[in-house]
């Protein structure tokens, strides 16, 4: 016969932070060892892909490591990927140029109606 295994914490429900497993000692007793929430990825937050360079790790865990681990030397590093910060300028840049052409042509048209 199995033998049993006692709940090591007072919280009886099977749910995500209560999660164990069973694990043999060395002196042939049965375990529960609680186990710890597994850590997520960083998502880009325009295009939701995991953020690469930066670790998969729980929210405390975030304050022991440094500042370099936890970014990307880059514009928008270590909250947006590489490609969307690539189009973020992209698109900046021809919104200024789209103003620019605007001005050109209401001042040829300025000058075009006073001849």
């Amino acid at each position: 016969m199995a033998q049993r295994v006692t709940l090591r914490k007072r919280q009886p429900y099977n749910t995500t932070s209560s999660r164990r497993r069973i694990v043999k000692t060395p002196g042939g007793k049965l375990v529960y060892h609680h186990l710890k929430k597994l850590p997520t990825q960083p998502k880009c937050g325009d295009c939701g892909i995991g953020l690469p360079g930066i670790p998969a790790l729980r929210p405390r865990q975030y304050a022991t490591i440094s500042k370099r681990q936890k970014t990307v030397c880059r514009a928008y590093g270590g909250s947006r990927c590489g490609d969307c910060v690539k189009s973020r300028i992209l698109r900046a840049f021809l919104v200024e140029e789209a103003k620019i052409v605007k001005k050109v042509i209401k001042s040829q048209q300025k000058a075009g109606g006073r001849k």
